[in-house]
Formats: C-alpha cells, sequence, structure tokens
C-alpha cells in the first residue's frame, strides 16, 4: 500500500496543522483513514462507557497517490503535530507511508536556506495498520433522530462559561428549543447556575418536514436537554483551533449531544454520551 501527499501552500500547512492541534488535543491515538478524495480523523472510544467520539473529514491534500483505495492507519495526534510545528516556515512539507523497520508516517520539512542546498527535517511517526476485516469499526457514526438541532453562540463566550462552570461541577446540563434559545446549566447541593442564550437560530433541516420526525408537531419552546460530562465538552471548546464558519449541535434527549463544526472544507463532529 502506497501514500504520498505534498504541501506547498503555506495557508494550507497552517490550516492543516491547525486540525492536527485539535484532535491532538481531543484523542491521545486516533485513525487516519486515507482515500481518493479524502482524510479522516476518527475517534471511536465505546459511548456504552462512556466515551466521546470524533469524526473529523477534510478534503484530500493536492497529490496523493494511493494503489489502493483505503488505508486505515492508527497513530498518536500529538506525534503530528509536534512534527508539523517544525514546517511553520517550511517551503515544502511531503508526507509518505513507509515500511522500513515498521510502519510510519514519514513527514519531510523542506526548510528555506540561504544556500544552493536545501535544509530538510524528517520525522518517522510509528503507525499500526488496522487490517481491512476491522475497517467498519470506523465508519462514521450514525446519529438517532434528534429532538432539536440549534447554532452553537461564539464558542470562545461558551467556553469561558464552561470554564468557570467546571470549577463548580462535573456534570453540565445543555438544553435547546426550536425557537433558538439554548441553556447551560449546572445543579449542585450548594449551587444552581443557568446561562440562557437567545436567538441563536434553529438550521433550516430542523424545522423541514420529514427530516427529523421527533421534532415534528412539537412545541417550538419545548427544551430538549441532556447532561453530559462538563470536563468533555470543555476539552472540545478549549482544544478546537478550527475556527469554524459555523457550529452546531444536535440534541437526543437525555442519550447524546452531538456537536458540528465546519469550516470551508473541513468538518468536524464530536459526540457527547449523556449522563444518566
Amino acid at each position: 500500500m502506497r501514500f504520498r501527499a505534498k504541501i506547498v501552500d503555506l495557508a494550507c500547512l497552517s490550516h492543516f496543522s491547525r486540525i492536527i492541534n485539535t484532535i491532538a488535543k481531543l484523542a491521545k491515538t486516533c485513525i487516519l483513514r486515507l482515500t481518493v478524495c479524502k482524510l479522516y480523523f476518527i475517534l471511536s472510544d465505546k459511548v456504552a462507557h462512556g466515551g466521546a467520539s470524533l469524526w473529523c473529514e477534510l478534503s484530500q491534500m493536492e497529490g496523493v497517490a494511493a494503489e489502493h483505495n483505503e488505508i486505515y492507519l492508527e497513530f498518536v495526534p500529538e506525534n503530528l503535530s509536534r512534527a508539523l510545528k517544525t514546517a511553520q516556515s517550511a517551503k515544502v512539507v511531503k508526507i509518505k507511508l513507509t515500511n522500513k523497520h515498521c510502519p510510519c508516517l514519514r513527514v519531510a520539512v523542506e526548510l528555506p536556506s540561504l544556500s544552493s542546498s536545501s535544509r530538510i527535517v524528517t520525522h518517522d511517526i510509528p503507525v499500526g495498520v488496522i487490517p481491512r476485516r476491522m475497517w467498519n469499526d470506523f465508519r462514521e457514526p450514525s446519529v438517532p433522530d434528534f429532538d432539536v438541532s440549534i447554532y452553537l453562540p461564539v464558542l470562545k463566550t461558551m467556553k469561558s462559561v464552561v470554564e468557570r462552570m467546571k470549577n463548580l461541577s462535573n456534570f453540565i446540563v445543555i438544553e435547546a428549543n426550536l425557537s433558538g434559545e439554548m441553556n447551560l446549566k449546572i445543579e449542585t447541593d450548594l449551587v444552581s447556575v443557568t446561562t440562557h442564550f437567545k436567538d441563536l437560530g434553529n438550521p433550516p433541516w430542523a424545522l423541514e418536514d420529514g427530516c427529523q420526525s421527533s421534532a415534528q408537531g412539537r412545541d417550538l419552546e419545548s427544551m430538549a436537554e441532556a447532561c453530559i460530562d462538563i470536563k468533555k465538552l470543555q476539552q472540545l471548546l478549549a482544544g478546537q483551533q478550527v475556527n469554524p464558519t459555523k457550529a452546531l449541535c444536535n440534541i437526543v434527549r437525555k442519550r447524546i449531544v452531538h456537536f458540528i463544526l465546519l469550516h470551508e472544507e473541513v468538518s468536524l463532529q464530536y459526540f457527547i454520551p449523556a449522563i444518566a
């Protein structure tokens, strides 16, 4: 199996680095799925055990050639993040899959040089090749019909609210309705705190006929809520460097909160299961 990619545009490289940095904040290990058209970064913790799931996809880097249609690799995103930090002023970054002593992603960074010879810094990042029989374990997560879909407030504002609440409780209740209202709530024996957001708006599909059956015929003011691990939410808000042009969440009452961050050719989905 073969994989080669080359990044020559600094803006593209910076954007790719931010995506890897975000994933490194959310997952100690993850799966990289390489296809002819796209790259996918996948974290598939067992939701039944309270684990969060991640699904990030972006358009393929120019120049990718794959002998087979798909490759699945397990790797530590922090290692790739560190390698890309050396590439901030690079002329070219080349990434390829090698297998000399063990499978590795080789990141070759060509740096500017005053002489005619080029300076190249090479990083070999160990990877595990996922056998074909296990590929179905890493398909895009299915989402049950949601009760509410709503745009998120400014993420920096939401992050500062959640960080303050994290000092008071391990859990947070997110509730929203189809009138663009969202509340973040914590309740303990000693304190009850609620932050209200209004006029956030709901995506067009939230009210479309036949799109989400559970949302049909309901009171637009009725709140759907889920209680989740506040540390997982804070991790997403503090770690994200995607700088999305759109950010929204879908709430399945008392089951799951599904976050979606969109920016140009990148989409990042993060699933946090509800706590009973």
